[in-house]
Formats: structure tokens, C-alpha cells, sequence
């Protein structure tokens, strides 16, 4: 299929993008990397009037340290934070859950900020955004506006990005001291959706769990944080029978759906799997 007619601007500055999404509003679409939005143009599900491509802003592209953590332009490649030494240093995490993104032709292509403003509930950024305590940065006509990535993600495709709002950039705070990591995605194919996935980060402190956060997506509409789970983990020693019962709790607390490729209940079994082979893996990463 062939997109309606639009017309194309490629503006020169960030300034000018700002200035053409203000003047177009809700007519306008944002073109970076493209991946999600080509197909739905080519399939006529969405049919703005105009299309606004960042490609030559070489501006919105960077990865940098800020106070421990990062900034990190909404430009930025997936493959540039699947590789970034800096990435991996800081947020290893990141850069390995990015190797099971699509294939490497859309990693090449998709951004960061492309990602998060496209809110699909079955990626992995906005996953990522959310455990990590994200910062999304934005600019509009009005000016800079920052957001929390809990409460950005509204539902499937909804954010709280305005229609005359660019995202410019991200940045994650730094983890704390001891910080291990785990990851665990299930699909049928590499380069798959996945059916679901857990994340989860803990500290240690004095042969205990310190802080505690894990995160999921494929089973809501929107990436969730398992809080009840996090606040069950906090203070307590690493034993098999208190993973065993945070996997039990995060089947518990998650209301997944039905498809043409799986049930609700394989979905929350897939979280209860996952969840305890997260947190054996960020254990054994902290301690």
C-alpha cells in the first residue's frame, strides 16, 4: 500500500522543527527512524497532512554523562545504545536488552525518543524507561517541559507528549552502588514481539536486598512497575523461598490479556518464569 499525500519538511534546527509542529499541530507527524511510522502510513492508519523529518539533527543525537548518569539524545540509534561503552558501563542493563530489539536493520534505524513517543506495549524501551526512572524532555512553542516515565505512558500508542511537543532527550539518573541487573524476554523467534518480559535491578546491602525494582511488559496495556513486588524484596535476605514467592506475587499482580498468540494465563505464567529468572540474575550480579 501507498501512504495518502503529505507534505515534507526537513528543517535545519531544532528550533525549526518546534516551529513547524506549533503551526501544524495535530496535522503533523514526527519523522526519525521511521520504523513504526512508515507501515502505519503505508497502511493509511494515520494520515497527517504533514511530515515533519529530525533526521539532520545532528543536535538530538549524543550520548553523554550527566552526574553519574546519562543524557541521551532522542536521535540516538537503538544499535548506538546497544554498543555505546558508556551505555554499557552505566546502564548495562540497557545495552543488553537492546540486542533483542527487532533485527539489527531496525536497530540501525529506530530511536530512543521514537520509541517512547510511540508507546507500544510490547517494547522494550519504554519497559527500560520506567524501571530506570526516566526523565523525558520535551520542547514545544511554549517552551521545555520535563516528564516522569511513570505516568507518560497513558495506554497502547498514548502518551503525555503534546501534539505540538518534540522529545529532545532522555536522562536517567545513576544507579546506586551494587546495582546487578537481569533480563528476560520470551518470544517465539529472535526479533520477535515478545509475549512478555521482566527487568529487574536490585542492590546489595550487608548480605541483603537494598532497593528493588521490576519491571514488565506485554501483559498491560502500558509497561508496569510491580511495586507490591519491589516493597516485598526491599530488606529481605536472597533466599530461593522468597524468589519463589515474588514470582507467585508478580503472577498475582498482573492483568494480562488474550490473543491470537496467547492466553491471558500463558502470559501470566511467562511473568511468574520470568520474574524469578530476573531476579536470580540481578542477584548474582549485585552480590
Amino acid at each position: 500500500m501507498k501512504p495518502a499525500a503529505f507534505e515534507y519538511l526537513r528543517p535545519a534546527s531544532i528550533a525549526e522543527a518546534v516551529a513547524q509542529l506549533g503551526e501544524f499541530g495535530g496535522d503533523a507527524k514526527i519523522l526519525a527512524g521511521g520504523q513504526s511510522l512508515v507501515p502505519l502510513l503505508n497502511f493509511r492508519i494515520v494520515r497527517p497532512s504533514v511530515l515533519i523529518d529530525i533526521n539532520r539533527l545532528a543536535e538530538l543525537d549524543f550520548v553523554e554523562e550527566d552526574g553519574g548518569g546519562l543524557r541521551i539524545g532522542a536521535l540516538t540509534r537503538h544499535y548506538t545504545l546497544e554498543t555505546s561503552p558508556l551505555v554499557r558501563e552505566r546502564f548495562p542493563v540497557l545495552s543488553a536488552a537492546m540486542a533483542h530489539v527487532a533485527h539489527i536493520a531496525i536497530r540501525n534505524r529506530g530511536t530512543i525518543g521514537g520509541s517512547l513517543s510511540h508507546a507500544d506495549p510490547a517494547a522494550e524501551l519504554p519497559m527500560l524507561a520506567l524501571l530506570l526512572d526516566a526523565e523525558i524532555r520535551m520542547l514545544s512553542a511554549g517552551g521545555w517541559r520535563c516528564h516522569k516515565a511513570e505516568g507518560f505512558f497513558r495506554g497502547p500508542l498514548t502518551t503525555a507528549l503534546g501534539e505540538d511537543e518534540l522529545v529532545t532527550e532522555i536522562f536517567l539518573p545513576a544507579l546506586p552502588p551494587r546495582a546487578g541487573w537481569g533480563f528476560e524476554e520470551f518470544a517465539l523467534r529472535s526479533g520477535d514481539f515478545a509475549f512478555a518480559a521482566v527487568v529487574a535491578i536490585l542492590t546489595a546491602a550487608n548480605g541483603k536486598i537494598g532497593e528493588a525494582r521490576v519491571a514488565v511488559m506485554g501483559v498491560d496495556e502500558t509497561p508496569l512497575r510491580l511495586r507490591a513486588v519491589e516493597q516485598s524484596l526491599a530488606g529481605q535476605r536472597f533466599t530461593a523461598k522468597l524468589v519463589g514467592a515474588a514470582a507467585r506475587q508478580a503472577h498475582a499482580n498482573v492483568q494480562p490479556f488474550s490473543d491470537l498468540r496467547a492466553s491471558a494465563d500463558y502470559r501470566r505464567h511467562l511473568v511468574a518464569v520470568l520474574t524469578e529468572r530476573a531476579l536470580r540474575a540481578a542477584w548474582a550480579r549485585a552480590a
